[in-house]
């Protein structure tokens, strides 16, 4: 409840930050946040990282989305993990996963966005990025552990299953910051 709350007001606010930059044609754009509001609210990437020295970005970038679909898309998925993940860890340890995956996905990815340029796009960083996807990955992460050190196996074949979807997903969809 308290990571989609948060990321619903953030995502208000970064809409209600820049007005005329919001961007309201195509599908994946519909609602997005202009690029300088998600800039002033903490996106991550090489350019604010490395370049800027925004380091605290690789925090604040997960708490915010790039346009409704974004956001919908990975509220669903906090919602459907976040419960089960609390169960078997309690709330404080999921709180844990959620923030170290956040820094360590947006990490990985600024520095692969600022020092490896020769990789393909798809694996290649960004330059500016924001989403939950890292913290969801880490959430289907100990889901996963749970299921392979013997909690059960039918809750690790399921976080398998869904790791799986959403690799082949970032990888087919545009934009994706894997």
């Amino acid at each position: 409840t308290l990571v989609m709350g948060a990321c619903g007001a953030l995502y208000l606010a970064t809409l209600a930050a820049d007005v005329d930059g919001i961007e309201a044609s195509g599908l994946l754009s519909f609602l997005s946040p202009s690029g300088r509001s998600l800039f002033l609210f903490g996106a991550s990437g090489a350019l604010p990282v490395f370049q800027l020295g925004h380091w605290w970005t690789v925090l604040s970038a997960a708490w915010l989305h790039g346009g409704l679909l974004h956001i919908l898309f990975n509220m669903m998925w906090v919602r459907d993990l976040a419960p089960a993940t609390a169960r078997l860890y309690g709330p404080g340890r999921t709180v844990i996963v959620y923030t170290v995956s956040a820094i360590t996905g947006f990490l990985a990815s600024s520095l692969a966005g600022a020092f490896l340029p020769f990789l393909p796009r798809f694996l290649g960083g960004a330059g500016f990025t924001v989403g939950a996807s890292a913290p969801i990955f880490g959430l289907i992460g100990a889901l996963l552990h749970y299921g392979r050190r013997g909690g059960s196996s039918v809750i690790g074949q399921q976080a398998k299953s869904l790791a799986l979807t959403m690799l082949l997903f970032g990888f087919i969809m545009p934009g994706i910051d894997n």
